[in-house]
């Protein structure tokens, strides 16, 4: 309980910054860039090489992506039914499905599992989220978008293979055999000490909640199937198929986090309803924080 306040104490300070003039519009995004180039790979370089391979670690490898051909199901299903715009089908395959796996997820697992659910949070999001959004989500583009810009394989797999966390995965996999020297280790508990306080304080910085009536009903359809349906789903079938250890709870709890941002960035670019976006986006941040602990009692 404490972590999840000094993580509400982090959102308060973003937002507060946001109202000092000093504090220019793209803060946000700088400090995104500082956590995707330097502690979120510390953090990886850190936690990967004392990860233990086993038949565990396939379950936040998969569930990313069961959690994602489920949720695109269910929505497909709806906004058939209720016959909502392309528009609106767009952007409720991109967010409901792709969760904030790296963001606020990793954090927020620091918070709730401490530093020995990171490796599998890691996982979850470089093989799992961030593998979504460059395929998954570069297709959905490319129906939906209507544009005639479409990315080629090409340009897909260079999007995955220069992800700085991704490179640090690979880099604390072959470095799995050998030592850190004397310096390397403290230099990477530093950086990667950086990485709660600055995430979130980026987050409430960038947080805003917009609603309007045309957004209202898919917005709502959205954030259940992202905030509830989806980890339930998840916590039933690992109970079913009898999977239990740090590495399920944990892929289950990540499968509860709210919509993606970088997803959300993606769909307000293609012009796909931005105000369901930014609703989504904003809106499932603050909701999470009345879900996730539900969900980890559960746990």
């Amino acid at each position: 309980m404490e972590n999840f306040i000094i993580v509400t104490a982090y959102l308060i300070i973003g937002k507060t910054l946001r109202l000092l003039p000093k504090f220019p519009s793209e803060t946000g995004n700088i400090l995104n860039l500082y956590v995707i180039y330097v502690s979120l790979p510390a953090l990886v370089l850190l936690n990967v090489p004392e990860l233990t391979f086993s038949t565990e670690l396939m379950v936040p490898i998969l569930m990313p992506w069961v959690m994602l051909v489920l949720s695109a199901l269910i929505v497909l299903a709806i906004s058939k039914t209720l016959k909502w715009s392309r528009e609106i089908s767009g952007c409720l395959l991109l967010l409901a499905p792709l969760g904030n796996t790296s963001f606020l997820g990793i954090p927020m697992v620091n918070a709730f599992f401490a530093e020995k659910g990171i490796p599998y949070a890691v996982l979850y999001d470089n093989l799992g989220s961030f593998l979504a959004l460059a395929t998954y989500g570069s297709f959905v583009l490319a129906c939906y978008n209507g544009g005639e810009s479409r990315p080629t394989v090409k340009e897909i797999c260079r999007k995955i293979i220069t992800f700085p966390p991704f490179i640090a995965l690979v880099l604390g996999v072959m470095l799995k055999r050998f030592s850190y020297p004397g310096i390397i280790y403290p230099i990477l508990q530093a950086l990667a000490s950086t990485l709660v306080p600055v995430v979130m304080i980026a987050v409430g910085f960038q947080l805003t909640v917009r609603l309007s009536r045309e957004v209202t009903a898919p917005l709502c359809c959205g954030l259940a199937v992202k905030l509830v349906v989806a980890p339930l789903v998840a916590l039933l079938l690992c109970t079913v198929l009898g999977l239990t250890g740090e590495p399920v709870r944990v892929s289950i709890f990540e499968a509860g986090m709210p919509p993606m941002v970088s997803a959300g960035a993606l769909a307000i670019m293609a012009n796909l309803s931005p105000a369901l976006t930014a609703a989504l986006v904003g809106l499932g941040i603050v909701a999470s924080f009345g879900t996730l602990p539900l969900l980890y009692l559960l746990l």
